[in-house]
């Protein structure tokens, strides 16, 4: 049996940017420096699981995705998820990629209150066959895990960043990052409200909203 002779690992953040922001952009980012990640691509989801529809559309927020990352180079849009008339699994996503790229270690970029509802998603159990979790918290922070998520966590659970290069996947790293106090809620609230969100979000991002007469 050959050796796993790993690349880069690949960070991969999922939403459905309803729209994009600087609280998805800066941290995506600073994981992607942190922990040495080769690139982290951004996933818009058609038809996201556990909450309700966009108020816009996949098109619209495809391309705000897309301008929002057109200035770095390290930040892309990977656009399977919105090809798909089928609700947006991860699990499904991540089997994909593991295909696709059979050297190449995933980390899913994840907040704190994902790792809490981990127990609810699609097919949970499977995700660490196919993905390092990178879990994102801010000081004093709380896990309050489903006790068959606990288990598997401190079996799983590593300090180490190396071990996401290294191993292809199977690893829960809890990491201190950026996190602005932004959501997409906040700005098309503002946008309705005939307010300027400007600085929440890409100069070229907000202009694109404009012309489009979005979220008014």
């Amino acid at each position: 049996m050959t050796d796993f002779i790993p690349s880069r690992a690949i960070g991969i953040l999922g939403g459905t940017f309803d729209p994009i922001h600087n609280g998805h952009l800066r941290p995506c980012l600073d994981l992607l420096q942190q922990l040495n990640l080769a690139e982290v691509r951004l996933m818009p989801n058609h038809i996201p699981p556990h909450r309700e529809a966009p108020g816009s559309s996949s098109a619209h927020r495809l391309a705000m995705a897309q301008l929002a990352v057109a200035q770095c180079d390290e930040l892309s849009v990977d656009t399977r998820e919105l090809n798909r008339t089928t609700p947006s699994y991860t699990i499904d996503t991540l089997i994909e990629l593991a295909a696709e790229n059979p050297r190449t270690p995933v980390c899913f970029l994840i907040g704190l209150d994902s790792l809490n509802s981990l127990h609810t998603w699609h097919r949970w159990q499977e995700l660490l066959s196919y993905c390092h979790l990178v879990v994102s918290y801010r000081p004093n922070y709380k896990l309050t895990l489903a006790p068959e998520v606990q288990r598997i966590f401190e079996q799983v659970q590593t300090t180490n960043v190396e071990d996401l290069q290294q191993q292809k996947q199977g690893r829960i790293l809890l990491w201190p990052s950026t996190q602005l106090e932004i959501s997409a809620t906040r700005i098309r609230q503002l946008i309705a409200q005939q307010q300027n969100p400007q600085y929440l979000l890409p100069d070229n991002v907000l202009s694109y909203i404009h012309k489009h007469n979005l979220y008014k």
